[in-house]
């Protein structure tokens, strides 16, 4: 009938579980609203153990932070926590609230985009590692120290590596060429940050190449040693998040979904996305044009392995840079956001309606909006579940596209195309999986004063062997 590509998600048996159970989502539904994000924090021991082993394999001294811009709840954070990793925090409120939950201050981390001077007071008081992106920060740090009388724990993030003798550009962080100067300056030839306790380096490669992550790694030694010599010792090198995990289930899946793109952007075949919209590619002149800008929803290599790739590499001797980190007696830190939540919650929404616009397409309106299931990615290339209320007689297979609640020509929640069994009714479910990193909360707003989605921890607890809206406890109550 259709060329549309499936993506068939990977999906956890608890997910599984809770779609069987019709009558308590439409209990949460009606208690809480709709959407709802519902979480089980169960996988998130399998995600860090994926990362564990690895350092023990290498018998490197590491430490694992759960990047909690990732997700918002409280939930993952406890589990986080427990797991015995560290907590990055990247605002005031994220380290408040993780010292208000009985985080020690050493295990936090902070490295927001913009630090202002409530968040250093904070951090500098409690003795929480401030990794610091500009000189402009290091002034304030030490000024806030010197209010304290106190040392303030310092990282430095680093930006500007080379690979293949191109720059990596990025607006984060101290420039490579420039950071030597920096330092030997102000931290070895002067007095001017007596009170910045320098502790190690950090980067965040944009992006989700293990090659740039290699050569970020190997300069960040290298200049490790360098500062080693100037008498300035390093403790850690903390290399950031971005690591690939998987969402799909079939590699198939993702490459005809990619040849389809191209196909319908070329207008070689039907469309597959809402407008034709080609996430990234356009063309011009019959010739095709940019890259897909969406998340790799399939990768051969994830968590893990993804890590071991980085660290097996040998830039230029017979060691690698694992072994390079080992000898140097240095740190290695991460800290990972989407893939420790992978198999970590979903998204329920209500069918509110179902229309067929003036091109043909048939539109299916859910309660929700399109920031609440929204990430830097153009668009979220998972399959949802249809959760049909009644079973009806068999009827006919459609394609739809589901819209969101604002009032914005753009609040389309899929561009991709989606093909059912059958038109949902009214007040049927939409569930979308795998959504507890970045999806749910990174970029969630409220405008026209709908409320935010309420997160609910699941503990799976059941009696005698039924599942019960009361085991769903709100995050806010954590």
């Amino acid at each position: 009938m259709t060329n549309l590509p499936s993506m068939t998600p990977i999906t956890s048996l608890w997910m599984h579980e809770l779609m069987e159970e019709k009558t308590v989502l439409n209990e949460l539904l009606e208690k809480y609203g709709s959407p709802i994000n519902i979480h089980q924090v169960d996988p998130m021991e399998i995600n860090f153990t994926s990362y564990r082993n690895v350092f023990e394999e290498f018998e490197l001294k590491h430490k694992i932070f759960f990047a909690r811009k990732a997700n918002k709840t409280k939930g993952a954070v406890q589990k986080a926590h427990s797991l015995g990793m560290g907590i990055d925090t990247a605002s005031l409120r994220e380290y408040t609230q993780c010292l208000e939950m009985g985080i020690e201050a050493s295990d936090l981390i902070v490295t927001a985009a913009v630090k202002n001077r409530k968040l250093i007071e904070k951090a500098v008081h409690h003795g929480s590692l401030l990794i610091l992106d500009n000189e402009d920060e290091c002034d304030l740090v030490q000024t806030v120290a010197e209010e304290q009388n106190k040392k303030a724990a310092i990282g430095f993030r680093i930006s500007g590596f080379f690979l293949n003798e191109k720059k990596l550009y990025s607006r984060f962080g101290f420039d490579l060429l420039e950071i030597d100067d920096f330092i030997t300056k102000n931290f070895i030839e002067s007095s001017r940050y007596t009170l910045l306790d320098y502790k190690g380096l950090h980067f965040h490669i944009n992006g989700y190449s293990i090659e740039e992550r290699r050569f970020a790694l190997a300069q960040c030694l290298a200049f490790s040693q360098l500062l080693s010599k100037k008498g300035l010792k390093t403790e850690f090198i903390d290399i950031g998040g971005g690591i690939l995990m998987n969402y799909l289930k079939n590699e198939s899946d993702w490459d005809y979904f990619n040849q389809q793109l191209r196909k319908s952007v070329g207008k070689k075949t039907s469309e597959i996305t809402y407008e034709n919209q080609g996430l990234g590619l356009e063309t011009m002149g019959g010739i095709m044009h940019g890259e897909l800008k969406t998340y790799p929803f399939w990768s051969p290599v994830t968590k893990g392995d993804f890590l071991r790739e980085i660290l097996s590499h040998k830039p230029h001797s017979s060691d690698s840079l694992g072994e390079i980190a080992k000898k140097l007696q240095l740190e290695i830190r991460m800290e990972p956001g989407r893939s420790m939540l992978d198999q970590v919650g979903l998204t329920v929404a209500r069918v509110a309606f179902r229309k067929v616009d003036s091109k043909g397409n048939r539109l299916v309106g859910l309660e929700m909006n399109m920031t609440q299931m929204l990430s830097g990615s153009a668009d979220f290339l998972v399959d949802p579940f249809v959760l049909y209320q009644k079973e009806e007689a068999e009827e006919d297979a459609v394609e739809v596209y589901f819209t969101g609640a604002y009032c914005l020509e753009r609040d389309i929640l899929l561009k991709r195309k989606i093909a059912l069994p059958k038109l949902p009714q009214v007040d049927d479910l939409v569930v979308f999986v795998n959504t507890a990193g970045y999806m749910m909360h990174f970029f969630e707003s409220s405008a026209h004063l709908f409320p935010l989605a309420t997160n609910l921890i699941w503990n799976r607890t059941t009696e005698n062997g039924k599942i019960n809206s009361a085991h769903f406890q709100n995050d806010e109550n954590l």
